[in-house]
């Protein structure tokens, strides 16, 4: 099956420490495709400028131009390159109604648990907040403990094989130690994290040495 290619590189505006971001970058170079990185320094408030609020009014990366079409929000945007350009589109979203819902029920653990959890320990760790992490760290375990029950059963999040809802997740769990979330503990988390990792076309995101991940 021959895929559509975009006209011209797609513009991802995003940041290279941001999990959001990462998905879509990752899901790019998984579908091969040409696209450009724009890097955003939250740190500056350049996603609170009135150019980039003209592309997303949230203030929130990732944002993606394809052409003239704008696009916010991380798993609308897998959604949209899956739909798009996949040459097997079904492959990452199945198309039976019981598949399609378990991706979607993961997608709802990517913007809740996962967001609350794993990504917010991060969060305060990366920009050291006044925080107190002890509340996020036991909501990412939490989590963890759920995923690590569910990958006993199977491979990949949404069944047998990868799909979006792996793409969705990985990147935070992938990086929880950054905010103090070891995963040690959890091998059938770990096992899941190796076999997304070795997906073709996989590429990671950068690591910062925060929390567990610090430099000694």
């Amino acid at each position: 099956m021959t895929a559509a290619r975009p006209a011209q590189p797609i513009k991802l505006y995003g940041s290279a420490i941001s999990g959001h971001v990462h998905r879509v970058r990752l899901f790019l170079a998984m579908l091969g495709l040409p696209f450009e990185n724009i890097e955003i320094d939250m740190r500056k408030r350049e996603n609170r400028t009135p150019e980039f609020l003209a592309r997303n009014p949230f203030g929130q990366v990732p944002v993606i131009e394809d052409g003239e079409l704008a696009l916010a929000d991380s798993n609308a945007i897998l959604v949209y390159l899956n739909e798009r350009y996949a040459p097997d589109p079904a492959r990452w979203m199945p198309r039976d109604p019981v598949g399609a819902a378990r991706v979607q029920r993961w997608f709802s653990v990517a913007a809740g648990p996962l967001a609350y959890g794993p990504a917010a320990a991060r969060v305060i760790a990366l920009f050291g907040r006044d925080t107190d992490p002890a509340e996020t760290v036991a909501r990412s375990h939490a989590l963890l403990s759920v995923m690590e029950m569910h990958l006993q059963q199977q491979p990949f999040l949404a069944g047998p094989d990868a799909t979006l809802a792996d793409i969705a997740n990985y990147a935070y769990v992938a990086h929880a130690p950054e905010g103090s979330v070891s995963i040690d503990a959890y091998p059938n988390v770990r096992g899941w994290l190796e076999r997304v990792e070795a997906l073709p076309g996989f590429v990671p995101m950068v690591r910062t040495p925060v929390g567990l991940g610090a430099v000694a």
